[in-house]
């Protein structure tokens, strides 16, 4: 009777210990689904940032682009103001 009182201990002892290992299993589903959550709400935070700096980058280049035809422009126009108020020799 006393071997059956150990293996009822161990067996008690196994139970209580895979309800632990259950529980902690549930908990660690649990906080990687979190995690999941909150990796996929960073991604599509970051993804917005890049597609803002990318339209930034484009419109950096397109003002560059409107710069130098401005600064073309002004150039042409200097150059037909001397020449119509350019004294004769």
């Amino acid at each position: 009777m006393a071997e059956e009182t150990k293996d009822g201990k161990a067996e008690k002892l196994f139970q209580n210990f895979g309800k632990k290992v259950d529980k902690f299993l549930e908990e660690l589903d649990e906080a990687g689904g979190k995690l999941n959550k909150e990796f996929e709400g960073k991604y599509e935070e970051l993804k917005q940032v890049a597609e803002k700096l990318k339209k930034e980058a484009e419109n950096k280049e397109r003002w560059k682009e409107v710069e130098a035809s401005l600064k073309k422009a002004g150039k042409e126009l200097e150059n037909a103001l001397k020449a119509a108020f350019k004294k004769k020799q």
